[in-house]
């Protein structure tokens, strides 16, 4: 099994390195989350890359009843994570595969001494900062979303890149859930919603995220990034599209795909 999940990251890592489309899952699909981080977990280890930080996802019903889990996560690289005034408006997505854009809070991992978070609240004192961005989801198999959570999870979580905007102040992290987000394709508004909508919101997601990660023997590390979540769901994309994440007084990010 370790040997077959192997030769699936192997053919993810070669076509992203590559930046090849993938036309069919390449090999048996997981069926379960220990198969599905299998597969991950070797990707990881074939990469010459830096982890810079992690995105976490829905797994909606019926799929998280099955599974037994309502996030799924995914690798995000250090070279693919920018600042939005150094990233000169550009972010990249695989040809011929999935991407999609996604507004999100982004939060710095600051690891505490002690027991790992059990509540949001607890996970709140694991963050030193939380900014407002876009993940690009995105993967060389164009099929990665309509083959469910498992397949996303298997390449990489179809993570491509982080984009972070503005600060949020410390003062307004408690009130996240009040903050209305609009994300505009090409200046058409696409979605519209509140944290409110998302599990126990962006800190609940980092406690998710703590979670697993020390489950399947990784170290935590400080100044990580976590993408917690799309906010007003995740929106297709292709080459060329304009994409603006609007989260009101807390600023905006915008990025041209590529």
């Amino acid at each position: 099994m370790v040997s077959e999940a192997c030769e699936i990251a192997g053919a993810f890592v070669a076509a992203r390195r590559s930046g090849a489309a993938l036309s069919q899952f390449p090999g048996r699909r997981p069926q379960d989350l220990a198969a599905a981080y299998a597969i991950q977990d070797c990707a990881l280890s074939l990469w010459d890359r830096k982890v810079g930080g992690w995105k976490v996802g829905r797994i909606n019903p019926p799929s998280d009843a099955l599974l037994g889990a309502d996030r799924l996560v995914g690798p995000a690289f250090h070279d693919a994570i920018f600042m939005a005034a150094d990233e000169r408006g550009r972010l990249k997505t695989f040809h011929g595969g999935f991407a999609a854009a996604e507004a999100e809070f982004m939060l710095r991992l600051a690891p505490k001494e002690g027991p790992l978070p059990a509540t949001p609240e607890a996970a709140m004192e694991w963050i030193d900062e939380v900014r407002v961005g876009i993940e690009i989801a995105s993967s060389p198999y164009a099929g990665i979303n309509a083959d469910g959570p498992c397949v996303t999870i298997a390449d990489h979580g179809n993570n491509a890149g982080l984009l972070l905007g503005p600060a949020v102040p410390r003062a307004m992290w408690g009130q996240l859930d009040e903050i209305e987000v609009r994300l505009f394709v090409d200046d058409r508004q696409v979605g519209r919603a509140t944290t409110a909508t998302m599990l126990d919101g962006p800190f609940g997601a980092a406690r998710f995220l703590i979670a697993n990660l020390v489950s399947r023997g990784i170290a935590i590390q400080a100044g990580w990034w976590i993408s917690s979540g799309a906010i007003t769901g995740v929106h297709e994309v292709s080459p060329g599209s304009k994409v603006t994440a609007d989260f009101g007084k807390n600023g905006l990010v915008e990025t041209l795909i590529v």
